[in-house]
């Protein structure tokens, strides 16, 4: 008959995460079904028993990997939005266009989901170290984003609350 408080705050709390995912999920899918819909990756599902195979380690340090993983490409996030503003703006000042921030923060993230066998996370961190066209490569950067969220959820919420983004 009596809730606790703490129920109540968890039952919101989860009702937060599941809105999030949802949205996160829809953003993923729009985005790479339709403005990169060439890489045919919008059926993809990450798991975790392929790396597990190749790499020969057990599924709860792959998983724990993954987590690490996915707060990395959030944290991530701020460094890239940061990197494409400073191309917008050498673009709109007709200034020699310079990559090598953005790169070297998609080639050391790209590692991470090569090990894991993460098949959207490689096409996607491939066309951030790769491509020159600034929309494009935000594009690329929200489908990151809300693909690692699809990983592990609950931990990109809570990864997102700490560092007081969206």
């Amino acid at each position: 008959m009596f809730k606790s408080i703490g129920s109540d705050k968890d039952l919101v709390e989860e009702k937060k995460v599941l809105e999030f995912l949802e949205k996160n999920s829809r953003i993923c899918h729009e985005l790479v079904l339709n403005e990169l819909n060439f890489q045919d990756i919008h059926k993809y599902k990450h798991k975790t028993d392929l790396a597990v195979k190749e790499l020969g380690l057990d599924d709860d340090l792959i998983n724990q990997l993954t987590e690490e993983y996915v707060k990395q490409i959030i944290k991530s996030k701020t460094f890239f939005l940061k990197y494409l503003k400073k191309l917008k703006e050498e673009k709109a000042h007709n200034e020699k266009l310079d990559y090598t921030e953005l790169r070297e923060l998609a080639h050391k993230n790209l590692g991470v989901a090569r090990n894991l066998r993460i098949e959207d996370a490689k096409i996607l961190l491939y066309e951030l170290m790769t491509k020159d066209d600034i929309e494009h490569l935000d594009t690329c950067l929200k489908a990151l984003v809300a693909c690692a969220v699809k990983l592990k959820p609950k931990l990109a919420y809570d990864t997102i609350k700490l560092n007081g983004d969206d």
